[in-house]
């Protein structure tokens, strides 16, 4: 069985090849010497084809000498009704380039996966989570501080959204109740976080 050396690739066939279709029959019940005259007919196309679409010689060679050894093992497949030898061969190598792309693209997003897994954030961002965790562990801590009817109508306003006059209809109370509950919980919440209402 040939091998692809330097230079074989980029060697055209000669003018007196001899008939592919033949060759295939040939290749199809076992014929090695067939076979050599069919790769060496048909893997510089092969070769072309491959590198064309990887734009690697390294990978095109392996991709050829891949296309070759499918050829020598289904041979029988050939079918000369449906087009030339050649042209199923470059079919094959083609098919086989597009699904080494694809597989060396695939091992490029597994590679870029791991790698976002493994990442570590800078110390800074690390500083800022813990700095917004403690913050709203003290501010949970002081609304736990407020009497219940303070806690749940400060809660409703500014974690809910719902405005003075939706609170004091949820809770069925006078408005002007609520609004001294959120007040005076606002108050209790400054005094608790060390906030100066006069900053």
């Amino acid at each position: 069985m040939s091998a692809l050396g330097p230079g074989r690739a980029g060697t055209p066939a000669s003018p007196g090849t001899p008939d592919l279709a033949a060759l295939m029959a040939r290749v199809a019940v076992g014929n090695r010497e067939a076979f050599t005259l069919v790769y060496d007919a048909t893997a510089p196309a092969v070769y072309g084809t491959a590198r064309r679409v990887l734009r690697d010689p390294d990978l095109a060679a392996e991709v050829t000498q891949e296309v070759m050894v499918e050829v020598w093992r289904t041979a029988t497949r050939f079918d000369p009704a449906r087009g030339s030898a050649r042209a199923w061969v470059t079919t094959i190598g083609h098919r086989r380039a597009v699904d080494r792309v694809r597989a060396v693209q695939a091992q490029r997003t597994r590679d870029d996966l791991a790698a976002q897994r493994e990442y570590s954030p800078p110390f800074d961002d690390v500083q800022e989570s813990v700095e917004r965790d403690v913050e709203q562990t003290r501010v949970r801590e002081c609304l736990e501080s407020l009497s219940d009817l303070q806690r749940d109508a400060v809660v409703r306003a500014f974690y809910r959204g719902r405005t003075y006059r939706e609170v004091a209809e949820d809770l069925s109370v006078a408005l002007p109740t609520v609004k001294s509950r959120i007040r005076d919980g606002l108050t209790r919440l400054r005094l608790c976080l060390g906030v100066d209402d006069h900053a």
